[in-house]
């Protein structure tokens, strides 16, 4: 096998153009074997493979720089720099992570996980190779779907008044380019990156600069006849327009083609864009036919492509998805919409039933916050469905252009919590520290499967903003005995006793009831809440339980710093009261990668752990 020739970064220059065509086969099947297995991002790393070859062959690494955006198709990248042997844990808890990491290799010259943040970061290394006097390149790999980001397109204005050499790789797996224009494209870009005529370009400019009066006006005559012609046959226009030489489009399945034009990208001495077609899920079938449904996969079989280990009950994506679309039949006014996240966030049902009322932006969650305020504003039910992590990235629009103004915009916050084995850019463990400090909004949390379905229809009829947080996976179906109402602000009394009162929020009702059957299993007196409302805080059942239990136990998948335990403190310090409370969350830190069981271990959000602290708690309170 060529794969086994594959020990360290740069050693595909090593193979010959029989071996490389041998080496892209064989890094498919290596993926889809494994993938199968451990389950993982797909569609997007088996189109991407001869591009990443091609990168490797003509770049040296560690010494340049390729900065993938997102980095979920960077699982070739990892195979050429002799990260084989990794693949048999990827994405489990102390094994390799499924993104580019630093403190992984040297080779990962940028952490990434989120989209549009690449040109940004390859600017920065440009600035700072350039303020040091080196001579590496920088590379920047965008995904078409990336570019929809409005993050990209600030980078690229700043990219434009670069006079130092930096690569754009646009992946283009969507766009259709017609034979004629690529071809001629193609002639367009030989001619304006050979060196001859890049030289003879340069010092026609400047002997007529020196035509005095004259010349400025000769030279600005000249580039507007040039990008007439341009406008006719170069699809690339709107970079040209900016200042970036624009190359392609190439075929992303064509090593030789993609190491010439990455070859003329380095010679350009300002910012350069190469365009490349690729086809996503390239090489599985399954995966070409049904590119969304192998994104992220988990594991599967390979000669059908059907799931492996179907999941018994619907997740709370799923609940959501029903009960919205069943919403929508009744009322008009409900709108739909998604940063490029149909399928993930259950809006796929929705757009299907109701596409006039159903918006995808792309991946623009600012633009999306903002839309959805527009959309309220003017007298319509937006419904925001975004996951946790993304929602960060919408933060400024959250409070500036909803809250402040007060309009009904539903923020539906998917994977919010530890969502597992796409690592620390993933984990949604932050949004209730950063929801609840804003004004006018309310933020709700589901116990199960019952309560998220009434709160979807509580968050729809809301006057005011709302944000309702759920976790990934299956809903949870204990508790179902206790479905009352829901109440603005007001919490769920599960269990009324004394001594020690736990408060839990959302999908810690599980963790929470094991806990107090525990607790009472040895011999203590504990009331059991749920919470319902992380903001407002249920203000009266804290301060009637602050009368006659002596700990008040808080438990929250997210940070605690800022979190629903630190208000529930700060209330109880507030009004004097002796009552002592615990916050059960998660610590200020970053959570890698793993099995979420295995990370809630970790992070001391199991039984066993919190059981133990409550203990040693009420004992100490005892002894005091």
């Amino acid at each position: 096998m060529v794969l086994e020739k594959i020990h360290k970064e740069n050693d595909i220059k090593n193979l010959s153009p029989e071996e490389l065509t041998m080496l892209a086969d064989e890094i498919r099947q290596f993926l889809i074997e494994k993938i199968s297995v451990t389950g993982g991002h797909l569609a997007s790393n088996l189109g991407v493979v001869e591009l990443t070859m091609a990168l490797h062959l003509v770049f040296d690494l560690p010494q340049d720089k390729l900065i993938w955006d997102v980095g979920h198709q960077a699982y070739t990248h990892k195979l050429l720099t002799g990260r084989k042997a990794g693949f048999d844990e990827l994405r489990k808890y102390g094994g390799m992570s499924g993104f580019p990491k630093r403190k992984e290799s040297e080779c990962d010259a940028f952490d990434t996980g989120h989209s549009s943040t690449s040109i940004s970061a390859g600017l920065g290394y440009v600035a700072a190779r350039e303020l040091q006097g080196g001579s590496h390149s920088v590379v920047s790999i965008i995904g078409d779907g990336s570019m929809t980001g409005g993050m990209a397109y600030e980078a690229l204005n700043n990219a434009s008044r670069l006079k130092s050499n930096f690569i754009i790789v646009l992946n283009d797996n969507n766009m259709s380019i017609s034979e004629n224009v690529g071809g001629m494209s193609q002639y367009l870009n030989g001619l304006r990156t050979a060196q001859a005529y890049t030289g003879l370009k340069k010092g026609v400019e400047d002997t007529l600069k020196k035509i005095p009066g004259k010349g400025d006006r000769i030279i600005c005559h000249m580039k507007r006849t040039k990008s007439g012609i341009k406008q006719l046959f170069v699809p690339g226009m709107f970079f040209e327009d900016m200042g970036i030489t624009y190359l392609g489009p190439v075929d992303g399945h064509d090593i030789r083609k993609l190491t010439r034009i990455l070859n003329e990208a380095k010679r350009v001495d300002h910012a350069v864009l190469v365009h490349v077609m690729t086809k996503k899920g390239k090489g599985y079938g399954p995966a070409e036919e049904n590119p969304s449904r192998f994104h992220g996969t988990g594991p599967f079989d390979i000669p059908s492509g059907m799931s492996v280990g179907k999941k018994a009950t619907d997740s709370y994506t799923d609940v959501f998805s029903k009960v919205l679309a069943d919403i929508g039949k009744q009322d008009e006014k409900v709108v739909a919409i998604t940063a490029a996240m149909a399928d993930g966030t259950g809006l796929a049902r929705f757009a299907k039933m109701f596409p006039q009322r159903f918006f995808d932006v792309g991946i623009a969650e600012e633009h999306a916050m903002t839309f959805a305020a527009g959309l309220a504003a003017g007298g319509m039910k937006p419904v925001f469905a975004v996951y946790s992590s993304f929602l960060q990235r919408a933060f400024d629009q959250t409070i500036h252009d909803v809250c402040l103004q007060n309009l009904p915009v539903f923020i539906a916050v998917d994977r919010a919590g530890l969502v597992g084995s796409d690592g620390e850019t993933h984990q949604g463990v932050f949004d209730l520290s950063f929801l609840l400090e804003i004004p006018n909004l309310t933020v709700m949390s589901p116990k199960n499967r019952w309560e998220m379905a009434d709160m979807v229809r509580f968050a729809v009829d809301f006057p005011y903003p709302v944000a309702l947080r759920y976790p990934r996976g299956e809903a949870y179906e204990g508790l179902k005995e206790f479905r009352t109402p829901i109440l603005y602000g007001k919490s769920e009394v599960i269990s009324r006793e004394s001594g020690i009162a736990i408060l839990f929020i959302g999908h810690m009702s599980g963790l929470g009831e094991s806990v107090w059957k525990a607790i009472k299993e040895a011999g203590y007196h504990c009331s059991l809440i749920n919470a319902r409302f992380a903001k407002p805080l249920d203000t009266e059942l804290i301060r009637d339980l602050c009368r006659d239990h002596e700990l008040i136990v808080t438990i929250e998948e997210n940070v605690l710093a800022g979190g629903f335990g630190e208000q529930v403190v700060q209330y109880v310090m507030q009004t004097g009261e002796k009552t002592r409370v615990r916050t059960i969350g998660i610590s200020d830190d970053y959570v890698e990668h793993g099995n979420v069981e295995v990370l809630r271990k970790e992070v001391g959000l199991d039984q066993e752990t919190i059981v133990a602290q409550i203990k040693e708690d009420y004992l100490m309170i005892k002894e005091d």
